[in-house]
This record gives C-alpha cells, structure tokens and sequence, in this order.
C-alpha cells in the first residue's frame, strides 16, 4: 500500500473526484489503481471563504515498487506503514491468579478487554450500576434533583465519558498503533465507521450507551468477568505488596495485581489509598465557567460562508491566553450544538461539565473557559489538598446557586461589567435542573476572576461576538482532570506499592476518552507481562 498526504478537495466533491484525485497524484491510469481507503480526513478552514478537505490515503497499485522509486523523496507519498496492533502476550495454561481492574471507565474497559483477548480472564470491579440504569439515575437528577452519589454522571459503566461530547482525538503519541485498535473496536461495538478517518472523531452520549454496553458483551464473552455496584473501600497491602481488595459489602477479594483505572472523581478512593501509605503527590488542574453561545455565531465565525453546510456540521473551536497575571485561561472540552449538564458526584456541591449527542444540533455551543491552578495555590502541602480546594468551590457554587443542585449563572456582559444578572438575554442556558442569576466574582479565586475577565475580550478577537454581552457563564466547572497523581514505574507498577497499576485519567496519566483508553491498554500489557513471568 502506498499513503498520500495533502489530497485537497472542494467541499462539494464527489467519490469520482476523489479517485481521480488519486490518479492525478500517483500519475497513473485508473486500471492501475487496484483499489483504496481513507486514512484520514480533516478540513482546513485557515480562510473561512476557501474551505476544502484534506484527506490521507492508502492506496493499492499494480506496481509498488516503481511508483516508490518514482517518489521516493516525495513528502507526500511513501510506503503506508503497518499499523497493525498485536497483542503482547498470552496467558499461561496453568494461570493461577487473575487481574482485577477496579472501574469501567475507557481505562478500565479496555485494560479489561486487552487483559480479556490475551487469556487472563481479568475480573473487574465497578461501584455504580450498568450504563442504562446510570443514564435512568442521571436523567432522573436532572430533571427531579434526585442524586445518588453511587451512580451519576462521574460514577457507573462507561465513566464519565459516556455524559460528554464522546470526542475520540487526543494529542498524546501512539508508535504502538493502540487508538487505531481502540477505534476499530469501538465501531465494532457500534459507533460509526466515520470515526476510523475524520479528523475529530466523537460519538455523542446517547450512541457510547450501545457501544459501552457491546464491549462489556465482548470482555465477557472472552472470560472476563465485570461485578456492578461493587464498591471498593479498602486495598489489603502487607509488607509493601497487595495481596487482595475489600468491598462495601464486607466481601474480601484475593488478588496479587490490581488496575487502578479509577475516574478523577473518586475522591473517597483517593482518600483510602493515602490512609494506606501508597504514594500520591499533588497535581496541577484547572478551575473555571462554561461559556454558552449560539451555535450560530460559532459557525460563522469558523466556517464564513460555508457556515451551514451539512458536510461541515457544527463548528468548534480551541482557545488560549496568557494573562498578566501570569495565568493561562483556555477552552476545555469544548461541546458544539451541546448543552451544559449537572455533573456532581457529591450532595450539596455543584459542579459543571459538557455535552453533545452525535447529530450536534442543540442551538448553543458551550466550552469550558479554565484558569489553571498548581499545588501553590492549593493552601495546603497535603497530597489530597487539591481536593480540598475543588469541594470549597463546588460547596460555594451550590450556594450560590440556592441550595438546591440549580447553577450559578452570569451574563458575560455582566460578569466583565462586574454587575450581577437578573435574568437572561438572547441566549437560553441549557443547563439542567436550572440557574440561579447571580455575581460570578464570589464563584472563583480572585486570581482566576481576574484572569478569565481578561480572556473573554482577548478570545473575542479571534471569535468575534465571543464577548457579546448575551453569552451566558455558569459556574463551576472543577473537574477538568485529577487534582493528584498515583505515582508509577517504567512497569506502571505504583512506585511503593508492589503489585498496584495506578491507570488513566484518576490516577494522573491521562485526559480524555482515548488517552485513558491508551494507558488502560499499555498498563494491561505490564499487568500481562509481570504475570506470564511468574
């Protein structure tokens, strides 16, 4: 196969188009061309008024070897690479112990699915229930204020993941080939096979429910087995090592190797693994708003011209600014044609997060607007003293807020006017159960006010209208990523505690659905590695 980069298109192009495109570049006749797939496909939207597609192709040929000495200092076509995952390793016939994986995130999942397809028969162990009971148990809080702090948007099947906007693009390094496999399983289970090559793939919440469902099936069906509403409250450490795990149910679990993919809010895990002497150090995250436009405005800003065509969908964006103050305010998580949601794990804290079905056609586009904070400011040089920082702010949104799990809110308008709102403008929140009208300046630090009041008019030079006086700030969004990291090895073995794989998102090593996913994998392959051996 041969791979051509840069292939250009106008967005009203054809199949017919694309393939003569390919013979145009590979200067061959068509019966020459045996036959070709999409590797990636993105747009380029530099100049809003001259937006094309830019696609990477393999393509089959009758005679690879001339065309390959033909461009062989070609910047845009080479010898495709094989991108082929293989799984490290096979469990031993005589397998005496298998792996537990505590949670059903991305990492857990699919540290769970790897352990699975190389014979470890892994069990893995997830607090809240299975993902349509969750999705029952979130709606319900969204629209009735019930929450259970076992099941919701940060705990139950599929993570906190399955209530975003299901994005799968990440920027980490992969030379191992793990997303394209986390990819492919993914469109096994149900996603669309549009994910395999567009640019910035997603899914959407109500699509991930299927799919999250379908990979349990498979781990399953491969020997492994997945224990819902098992809630781990203690790990059984002697002389340095695991030796097994207790849950809220008094039941003890014996195991010798113990994945930690735990989410970013599992802050009573957090709290017991400190009790018991394993390292955690303090990590930087960010703390902030989200922002709701008409996703209107966002279009057109991005796409000009080609604001409503159907071939780009909703528009989004990626901002960032370097305040006096020495702060960074950047968007994160950005949700086109979503809304904002209720995202607290805990009672009487309010906390903020995005979403997006996969159709992207709710009428504001929403992104969080966060200041980044590091352990300095945390007031404390406790390990978990970032926690502590998180719950005051979310304990002072939910007051803000009226006591009853409805969000604080401010105009932008106001918010940089310094004036509190009363109501809203031309755009509608989306948040449920609701907002409470207020001034955001008691929502943040005074460093952070400071720092996004200077951001929102610095963004509104790149997206003009991001400042109008009608966009609408709800507060507080706190759970950007673990405020801790669970130290590890070059084997991704805790670093003091032998036999604990600390993993994915909650644990400091990653930010999103496939980085966590990734890690979930690469520490499977330890996990795999460290028991063939024994």
């Amino acid at each position: 196969m041969l791979r051509l980069t840069e292939v250009r298109l106008g967005l009203d192009h054809r199949e017919a188009d694309l393939k003569a495109a390919i013979l145009r570049a590979l200067g061959i006749p068509e019966p020459e061309l045996l036959g070709y797939h999409v590797r990636r496909r993105g747009y380029d939207a530099r100049k809003s008024g001259e937006i094309v597609f830019v696609y990477t192709l393999d393509a089959e040929v009758r005679d690879e070897a001339a065309l390959l000495a033909r461009f062989g200092h070609s910047q845009h076509i080479r010898q495709a690479p094989d991108e082929t995952y293989r799984y490290p390793v096979q469990a031993p016939a005589n397998l005496k112990t298998r792996p537990v994986v505590i949670g059903t995130g991305p990492c857990g999942l699919f540290a769970g699915l790897s352990l699975a397809r190389m014979g470890f028969r892994p069990l893995i162990l997830e607090r809240g229930k299975i993902v349509r009971e969750r999705t029952q148990d979130v709606w319900g809080f969204w629209r009735e204020r019930h929450l259970n702090p076992e099941s919701n948007v940060q705990f139950g099947e599929g993570g906190a993941g399955t209530f975003s906007d299901g994005k799968l693009h990440t920027g980490i390094k992969d030379r191992g080939h793990h997303i394209k496999k986390i990819l492919e399983d993914f469109v096994d289970a149900g996603a669309p096979e549009e994910i395999l090559y567009i640019s910035k793939p997603h899914i959407g919440t109500l699509r991930l429910v299927k799919v999250v469902e379908n990979l349990r099936e498979k781990i399953i069906g491969l020997g492994g087995e997945i224990r819902f509403e098992s809630h781990v409250t203690d790990i059984v450490i002697e002389n340095g090592a695991v030796h097994g795990v207790a849950l809220a149910n008094g039941e003890s679990i014996a195991a010798d190797h113990v994945i930690l993919a735990l989410g970013h809010s599992a802050r009573d895990t957090f709290e017991m693994l400190h009790r018991r002497g394993v390292h955690i150090e303090p990590k930087p995250f960010s703390i902030g708003f989200r922002i709701e436009h008409p996703q209107s405005l966002i279009n057109r800003c991005r796409l000009g011209r080609h604001a409503e065509n159907p071939v780009l969908g909703a528009a989004d964006y990626k901002l960032v600014h370097h305040c006096k103050n020495g702060r960074d305010v950047y968007s994160f998580c950005m949700c086109p044609g979503g809304q904002v949601v209720a995202a607290t794990s805990e009672q009487g804290r309010v906390v903020t997060n995005g979403m997006s079905h996969y159709s992207r056609n709710e009428r504001n586009a929403n992104a969080g607007i966060v200041v980044g904070v590091t352990p300095a400011d945390f007031g404390s040089p406790h390990p978990l003293a970032g926690i502590g920082l998180q719950q005051r702010l979310e304990e002072q949104a939910y007051v803000l807020g009226g006591g009853n799990y409805n969000a604080p809110a401010q105009l932008v308008g106001d918010f940089l006017a310094g004036r509190p709102s009363t109501g809203p403008g031309s755009v509608i929140p989306s948040y449920t159960p609701g907002v409470t009208w207020t001034d955001l300046s008691k929502a943040l630090p005074d460093y952070a006010i400071a720092a996004i009041r200077e951001a929102i008019p610095a963004f509104d030079k790149t997206l003009k209208g991001f400042a109008m006086n009608d966009a609408v700030l709800t507060a507080v969004e706190t759970r950007t990523s673990a405020p801790i990291r669970i130290t590890r090895d070059e084997n991704a073995e805790s670093t003091n505690t032998k036999g604990l794989y600390p993993a994915g998102e909650g644990a400091g090593f990653a930010g999103g659905i496939i980085s966590a996913a990734v890690d979930g994998m690469k520490v499977a392959e330890d996990v795999a590695h460290k028991i063939a051996q024994m």
